[in-house]
């Protein structure tokens, strides 16, 4: 049994080593030669990397975010696959109780890595590309919808940030409808919590109507974003 929850732990670190990974840091220092959490939001997320380097890298770190939640996740399915042809389950464990609970675990781990990455400080990204990815490797179906929403509401409002906080309140919802495990739904309750709470300083420029559309820069940095 030891052994086992030792690999269980050890995915979990993985996926939190994964979710730090700055993809939007190295992006831009690379091309531009600037820390990117010292322009715009201060984030080191898609959005501000649209903000400071266009489309092109903007859309490449969304992808790329997105795949280290895919990539997390996966290795969860892998030690299901993986541990009962070398009988490393132990006989107490259920597997089909356990996966969904590691899933959640893992899934909170790459999140927390994203925005608290250990390679910058515990500074980072709003997590909210990678949550989009963890979404869609733990059950397509929430993702697609989730993306779906952020969709239209950016389409309609022109404002990443509310598009991401209508997103993270609609990741409970689908959960429930959609029949998904209790793990799955405390995920998306704690998950989306954790991503509106990233967005307090974009809440408060909400509120206040200056919240920076897309094409447009962010007034002052929020170096803790």
């Amino acid at each position: 049994m030891a052994i086992w929850l030792t690999g269980c732990g050890a995915i979990v670190v993985i996926a939190y080593l994964l979710g730090s990974f700055p993809t939007g840091y190295i992006a831009v220092k690379q091309l531009k030669g600037i820390d990117i959490r010292e322009v715009g939001s201060g984030s080191t997320g898609a959005t501000n990397v649209l903000r400071t380097l266009g489309k092109g890298p903007g859309a490449l770190v969304l992808v790329l975010d997105s795949l280290k939640g895919v990539l997390a996740i996966t290795l969860v399915y892998w030690l299901f696959h993986f541990a009962p042809s070398q009988n490393f389950i132990p006989p107490p464990v259920d597997a089909q109780v356990w996966q969904p609970w590691l899933v959640t675990l893992v899934g909170l781990a790459a999140i927390l890595g994203h925005s608290k990455s250990i390679f910058l400080g515990f500074t980072g990204g709003k997590s909210v590309a990678i949550s989009l990815g963890i979404l869609l490797a733990m059950s397509w179906q929430v993702g697609l919808a989730t993306a779906g929403v952020f969709a239209v509401v950016v389409a309609i409002s022109q404002i990443v940030s509310l598009s991401s906080i209508v997103g993270a309140i609609a990741v409970s919802i689908f959960m429930v409808v959609l029949h998904q495990p209790l793990p799955y739904i405390l995920f998306g309750i704690a998950g989306g919590l954790y991503v509106i709470l990233r967005h307090r300083t974009n809440i408060e420029r909400l509120l206040a109507g200056t919240e920076p559309k897309i094409g447009q820069n962010v007034a002052t940095p929020e170096q803790t974003a």
